[in-house]
């Protein structure tokens, strides 16, 4: 099986972070680059803003 993650992840997906400051978070792909993905962790609770973050390829996994 191939550990590339760029081809297996598209946008909707769910993955899980496994590495920095938000490890073991979960969030869903909204957005597919390059070298890393855009990814939306929930809302705040006091905005209703999307909190959204970047994440290298190697450092999550789809679940």
């Amino acid at each position: 099986m191939e550990e590339s993650n760029t081809s297996t992840v598209q946008v909707g997906d769910m993955i899980q972070i496994n590495k920095g400051s938000k490890k073991g978070s979960k969030g869903t792909v909204i957005v597919v680059r390059d070298s890393s993905v855009i990814v939306e962790l929930g809302k705040n609770p006091n905005t209703g803003e999307p909190i959204r973050t970047v994440i290298n390829h190697k450092n999550y996994k789809a679940i």
